[in-house]
């Protein structure tokens, strides 16, 4: 079952390097304003985007099993077909711990195939959402 719990929210936001699968440079989508919004609260990005070369003033990648740096946390803005693939990326890894899937985006065959991994699953909620609701900050 997806993490939905305060406690195991929190848990996961306590990690604190986030390779962001979908990460865009328009500053309007939310694939931009999230991120930016985690990284101003100190979270350690690895953009994902085989078209852009920099997002968010750090080098973007084709894709997570591109990311060189280590990763806790894949978040994830691509549709919902795509997630499989992208979890099998995760699960090829040896330091993803989470993978938290925004609003709208829901794969249960993935989930069930990331928790049998030992992978912890968030789907179809907003990590600045349920960061700024559960964690507080002096900046904020």
């Amino acid at each position: 079952m997806p993490i939905e719990d305060a406690d195991g929210l929190r848990r996961i936001l306590g990690y604190d390097r986030v390779a962001v699968v979908g990460a865009s440079a328009s500053y309007e989508k939310s694939a931009h304003i999230v991120p930016a919004y985690l990284q101003r609260h100190g979270y350690e990005l690895r953009p994902v985007n085989p078209t852009a070369d920099e997002i968010f003033g750090l080098q973007a990648y084709d894709s997570l099993a591109d990311v060189t740096e280590p990763v806790d946390v894949v978040e994830i803005f691509r549709p919902s077909d795509e997630v499989p693939g992208i979890v099998e990326q995760a699960l090829d890894r040896d330091d993803v711990k989470a993978v938290w899937m925004q609003p709208g985006i829901r794969n249960d065959e993935a989930v069930r195939k990331a928790e049998a991994n030992g992978i912890e699953v968030v789907q179809d909620r907003c990590m600045k959402v349920e960061h700024g609701q559960l964690i507080r900050h002096p900046m904020d």
